[in-house]
């Protein structure tokens, strides 16, 4: 993450801080996320110069009308600063800060299969009884772990793979002198 986009998204969770809104203010981050994330070119016109800047402001209150005052004018600060393409960073530093502000902690777990949501249930119910926090379970596959599960929580990455295990068979053997 940049500089810039950690202090300017450290500063509107601030503002949210102050305004009593930083749930609010989560929900229609994580809205714009979206229609960034499925809309890649909106932040490139957003971020072209070729189109006046009074154009892309009017663009930002078309589609975010519903947004809270304060943060449709964050995004055309952005804008106005040509610093729009942080948006996807400051997003994220805007949960962290929401996160470590409420306690929780994200994890990623990364199996072969589909969890069951059951299996995801328990998983989440453990890691918050381990962590004493809240837990934002992320799930993800990857058929190339073969079985088991790879979690990364906390800047912590525990391997419960198969591949791993094999992994580590092979760089066994390899050391092994016959």
């Amino acid at each position: 993450m940049t500089r810039a986009a950690a202090v300017y998204g450290a500063a509107l969770y601030d503002l949210a801080k102050d305004e009593g809104q930083t749930e609010t203010y989560l929900s229609q981050l994580e809205t714009a996320r979206t229609v960034l994330e499925e809309n890649p070119e909106f932040l490139d016109l957003l971020a072209s110069r070729a189109v006046p800047l009074e154009r892309r402001r009017q663009v930002l209150d078309r589609c975010f009308s519903g947004m809270e005052p304060y943060l449709l004018n964050y995004m055309k600060l952005l804008c106005d600063k040509d610093h729009i393409r942080l948006l996807p960073e400051c997003i994220r530093q805007y949960e962290l800060s929401f996160n470590a502000d409420h306690g929780i902690v994200e994890a990623q777990a990364v199996s072969a299969v589909p969890l069951t949501e059951a299996q995801a249930e328990t998983l989440q119910k453990t890691l918050e009884t381990r962590t004493g926090k809240t837990v934002r379970l992320h799930r993800k596959t990857d058929p190339a772990v073969l079985g088991g599960v790879r979690l990364e929580i906390e800047g912590t990455e525990l391997d419960g793979t198969v591949r791993s295990r094999l992994d580590e068979i092979a760089a066994a053997l390899k050391q092994m002198t016959l």
